[in-house]
């Protein structure tokens, strides 16, 4: 895979897809499974000593360390996310991947050799702590609510509060956590798993794709030295900033993945399975919903380009992955319901991975931003333009 450019890409794509069709593809019935039906650690730990095998583990990231372009990755990580075990076995599922690249991009050389390089090597599993139980008040997909707070205590900060719907936590070697300190919010590496954080529920979920679940936890007195503090106190935000628009938009090029799979999937079925007497896809019924899909695969991935495009000039991208994440989030829900509707009694079977395809793409619309907040920011950026345009035309 040497060279760069649009060759290397495409080779390590192929070598990608090879891997999760012909390997992946036939782990998805095997039954080593949590009580939440989330894939056991075991069968994450041989994924991906198969990945590795293979050449493909954490395929974005090169031997040298660096990071394939925003574009680039869109190319890649579409492609393990052909099998809902994909990104897991490759290493290039959430929230590993977004704090892969949030440890690339700001981190210390001290922090990337000690929580990165494990990361990158798919030695361990990471969790990002920010989401707070809604119903105590605190920080959701309103960041600034943030009750987890955080007091220095000689060369130490210590934290204290409660997270919510924090993926992976249990059984992750490394934790982000967010916390809010008398300057603003906080950032800080921690090694897991550490007494001082509890975790009291793990809900049952839609959603069934992602090892841990998403727990709801206790932080009490988290002793944390003051050299795992990402940047300084009150900087948060900011490097959170750095996380987000990649992280939104990596989940949109996974799931369109694992859509582009239920299609094809469905497009099987359609052409095999007969009834009034001739197959499905000639009723035009099923063909039109068919047709709909390649629409709508075609426009989420060029909305996902598009935002790569964006990122990739080093802007943060925060209202172009809103519009990325709604619309393509929103594309995807429709190919989803399309292909389950396709197969009728099949399509909500666990027979293929249609069913999971479907329950996963429904929490997607919801996770790391619900449309709704997504729309509402974008029609603040609408006022706060009007106004400034308005100003512009006054006449002194």
């Amino acid at each position: 895979m040497s060279g760069a450019g649009p060759e290397r890409t495409a080779a390590i794509a192929a070598r990608v897809e090879a891997f999760v069709r012909d390997v992946v593809a036939a782990y998805e019935t095997d039954p080593r499974r949590d009580h939440h039906d989330c894939p056991a650690e075991e069968l994450v730990a041989e994924l991906k000593q198969k990945a590795r095998e293979a050449g493909v583990l954490t395929p974005h990231i090169l031997p040298d360390g660096s990071h394939l372009t925003q574009r680039e990755t869109a190319i890649v990580l579409a492609k393990t996310g052909l099998s809902p075990l994909g990104p897991l076995a490759c290493n290039t599922a959430a929230p590993d991947e977004g704090n892969m690249y949030l440890l690339g991009k700001v981190g210390s050389p001290q922090i990337r050799e000690r929580f990165l390089r494990p990361l990158v090597e798919g030695r361990t599993r990471s969790a990002f702590f920010m989401t707070e139980p809604a119903l105590e008040g605190g920080a959701g997909s309103d960041p600034s609510m943030m009750m987890t707070a955080c007091h220095q205590d000689g060369n130490h900060w210590v934290i204290n509060g409660r997270k919510a719907f924090i993926t992976g936590a249990k059984g992750a070697g490394i934790g982000i956590v967010m916390a809010k300190s008398a300057d603003g919010a906080c950032m800080f590496l921690v090694d897991l798993p550490d007494p001082a954080i509890r975790i009291d529920h793990i809900p049952g979920t839609i959603d069934s794709s992602m090892p841990g679940g998403h727990a709801v936890l206790t932080i009490d007195n988290l002793r944390v030295p003051a050299d795992q503090m990402l940047g300084n106190s009150g900087e948060g935000f900011q490097y959170a900033q750095v996380r987000l628009s990649p992280a939104r938009l990596s989940h949109c090029m996974r799931w369109l993945g694992a859509c582009i799979r239920a299609n094809e999937i469905a497009t099987d079925y359609a052409n095999r399975r007969m009834a009034f007497g001739k197959t499905l896809i000639d009723h035009e019924g099923v063909g039109f919903m068919l047709a709909e899909n390649l629409i709508d695969l075609k426009q989420a991935e060029l909305m996902i380009d598009w935002c790569a495009d964006v990122l990739d000039t080093g802007s943060l991208g925060t209202a172009e992955s809103s519009m990325t994440k709604v619309a393509v989030s929103e594309a995807l829900m429709r190919v989803a319901d399309r292909c389950v509707q396709v197969m009728g009694g099949m399509g909500v079977t666990k027979d293929t991975i249609v069913e999971q395809v479907f329950r996963e793409i429904r929490a997607f619309r919801i996770y790391d931003g619900p449309t709704e907040v997504h729309k509402w920011s974008l029609a603040k950026k609408i006022k706060r333009e009007w106004k400034a345009a308005q100003a512009g035309t006054e006449q002194p």
